[in-house]
């Protein structure tokens, strides 16, 4: 279906309710086919106000670009499914392109980039019922802990809590764990061995249950340390992408060699794919649904 934003917001404007027929009839998929592997689009980095890849600040800001890009992304061979917010999710509901993919709602953007409350990161996108009543396969939170901000107390409560409700409702939770601090004002995310060993084993342990409960881990800055850091927890685990700047064959050295450990049975990847530093979109996704292929042969 071409794309349109003049015609998305005609139907958004005249017709609400498109959106929830569109996912009633979608057409679903167990969360990990046949693989045994998830290769999941990221692109709910604009809720949180985080439209920057490499130095274009502003580069994921015009959102009939961005869905273009995510539908050529969706249209490629070994690409299950899409990982973003309601606006963009219910964008790609009414184009007709979720079909046969998992998707996967955002819950919390409330950290807003580089506010002074961003590490208040409270759930101001997709409830789980909002999840369960559109028919959607899965969540994600994100969750950063500060040891020297006594706020993080509340954001691991509202994080176990969140956690419960999905599992009553029998939907997996994909939580993205770190350990950050203020750098000049900034905040940091501590990619040490230990650091992200320590958060996994923090996010392994949070609710009443972990039998809903996934991981969606950065690859350490030392590669080396990720096979301990993995030690830490049984639950499955996709990698991230991230923002991988210029060095986009580095970050695919470093995912191959991760996604080759045992308890990592995927990658979600965003910005590096969608806007990648060089060549296509197309090429981008097709080189890291091939890094997936070769950590098959673990």
């Amino acid at each position: 279906m071409p794309l349109s934003i003049p015609d998305l917001t005609a139907v958004r404007a005249r017709h609400p309710g498109a959106v929830a027929e569109a996912a009633a009839r979608r057409v679903r998929r167990p969360l990990v086919g046949d693989s045994g592997r998830l290769m999941i689009v990221a692109a709910d980095h604009p809720a949180r106000g985080a439209l920057g890849v490499g130095d274009r600040g502003l580069a994921m800001a015009n959102r009939a670009d961005l869905l273009e890009r995510l539908c050529v992304a969706l249209s490629r061979p070994g690409v299950d499914g899409v990982l973003a917010t309601a606006d963009v999710l219910e964008d790609l509901l009414l184009l007709g392109v979720l079909d046969g993919k998992v998707v996967m709602g955002s819950m919390n953007r409330g950290g807003l980039a580089g506010s002074a409350f961003e590490m208040d990161d409270r759930f101001t996108g997709h409830r789980p019922r909002d999840l369960a009543r559109l028919r959607f396969d899965a969540g994600k939170l994100l969750l950063r802990i500060d040891y020297a901000d006594p706020g993080s107390l509340a954001t691991l409560e509202s994080t176990a809590r969140v956690i419960d409700e999905m599992a009553e409702l029998r939907l997996p939770v994909f939580v993205e764990p770190f350990l950050s601090r203020r750098v000049d004002g900034r905040v940091s995310n501590d990619l040490s061995g230990e650091a992200v060993t320590r958060s996994i084993a923090i996010a392994s342990g949070l609710g009443g249950t972990s039998a809903y409960t996934w991981l969606k881990l950065p690859v350490t800055e030392d590669p080396d340390d990720m096979a301990e850091a993995l030690a830490a927890s049984t639950l499955p685990a996709v990698l991230l992408g991230g923002d991988v700047g210029d060095d986009q064959a580095g970050a695919y050295r470093r995912w191959r060699t991760a996604l080759r450990l045992p308890t990592v049975q995927g990658l979600v990847a965003g910005r590096s794919l969608l806007y990648p530093a060089h060549g296509t979109v197309e090429t981008a996704v097709d080189t890291a649904v091939g890094l997936l292929r070769q950590g098959d042969m673990r």
